[in-house]
């Protein structure tokens, strides 16, 4: 069995012959860069050039020999996004720094900087909504996103034989809504001028569509899952309240989610960190096929309780093992433990492919991630 008919069969929630592996397919199931050159020097691969997948997060893309080496099942083929389309990195006297090509400015330390935070927002302060139409809006259609993403696709799919994920063009729409906005103003928004937020998640989703749609002619059957995420839950609770979730929010996921399927085979993958299971439901009616990170941490999330009320609806891409305390604090029998536990959990009757709970971060030492990995092989067998 290849690994593009293992990771299938998962997601028809049927049983392949292993639960299928993933590292580094998406920005949100990758590793750090600092975690991955210790990482490849531990299992004896070359010292080599690390390339960065996701910018903002320090992201590694991930290589033939570690993809080959972990037995890795999917790879990302995803366009260039916006975090690093016409990417000008510049330095000021502490900061590297660079703008995206919404106008949201970005800035990591230059002494002992991990990732960029924002510290700019083009569309801060009083606001209305001739403000949104006038910002200067990126072309989500611009070919140099596109640039061998055909190539890229055929050669994943069908001589590799992994599964194909295709991510986003931008962070989700309540994302770019709070990035573009300022979290004081976007907060603010979500209570007392919803008009003006409506108009930016109306053009992200305008984009995000257009996006897609150029994506399925490029792609074609090569691609299997399609990627999407959102951010809108804490460690204890969501950021806002369920009512305004269903009432502002949910149909716009619909309509990019119902635009996936109708103009692919792929399935939805959809990232939201934190206690989300309050509106899990709500996220199945909107077309979401595939949940990550699955944070096992925050409250409700149980992996058994989840897998058991919601199995027979979505695939867990994630939940393999906590990465708040577990993963970079524990020692390599707790990982296992850990390990074990969720497998236990999760991947009865398919449904599951494996990921650690969001990126491996920085300072994850290499023998916990092969402790993690060699647990998967050992009890991850159907």
């Amino acid at each position: 069995m290849n690994s593009r008919e293992r990771i299938r069969l998962a997601l028809d929630h049927k049983t392949p012959d292993r639960v299928p592996y993933d590292l580094g397919s998406t920005a949100t199931t990758g590793i750090h860069i600092h975690a991955y050159r210790a990482l490849r020097s531990y299992i004896g691969l070359p010292e080599k050039e690390i390339k960065i997948f996701n910018m903002l997060e320090q992201i590694a893309v991930v290589d033939d020999d570690v993809l080959a080496h972990l037995q890795v099942d999917a790879r990302g083929v995803s366009a260039v996004s916006s975090g690093i389309f016409n990417l000008e990195i510049k330095e000021s006297e502490n900061y590297k720094y660079f703008y995206d090509e919404y106008g949201i400015g970005w800035r990591m330390p230059l002494d002992g900087g991990f990732y960029y935070d924002m510290f700019s927002h083009p569309l801060a302060g009083d606001k209305a909504i001739m403000d949104v139409e006038g910002l200067n809006w990126p072309d989500p259609l611009a070919p140099a996103r596109f640039g061998g993403l055909t190539e890229a696709a055929y050669h994943t799919a069908q001589v590799e034989k992994r599964a194909v994920v295709v991510g986003s063009a931008s962070p989700g729409i309540l994302e770019m809504a709070a990035w573009l906005r300022g979290y004081v103003d976007y907060f603010s928004d979500l209570a007392n001028n919803q008009n003006l937020l409506c108009a930016i998640l109306e053009k992200v989703v305008e984009l995000k569509i257009k996006y897609w749609g150029r994506i399925f002619e490029i792609v074609g059957e090569n691609i299997d899952i399609a990627q999407e995420a959102d951010d809108f839950a804490g460690q204890e609770r969501l950021l806002l309240s369920p009512v305004t979730f269903r009432k502002l929010v949910k149909p716009y996921y619909k309509q990019v989610h119902d635009f996936i399927h109708a103009n692919s085979g792929a399935k939805v993958f959809f990232h939201s960190c934190g206690a989300i299971r309050t509106v899990i439901p709500d996220l199945i009616e909107a077309g979401v096929d595939i949940l990550n990170p699955v944070q096992v941490s925050a409250v409700g999330m149980d992996s058994k309780e989840l897998k058991d009320e919601y199995g027979a609806d979505l695939v867990f891409w994630g939940g393999g093992v906590d990465t708040q305390s577990i993963l970079p604090h524990g020692s390599t029998n707790q990982v296992r433990d850990e390990v074990k536990r969720r497998l236990n959990d999760l991947m009865p009757g398919g449904g599951f492919v494996f990921n650690p709970v969001h990126n491996i971060q920085a300072d994850v030492p290499p023998e916990n991630i092969l402790a993690m990995w060699e647990t998967l092989q050992e009890y991850g067998v159907y």
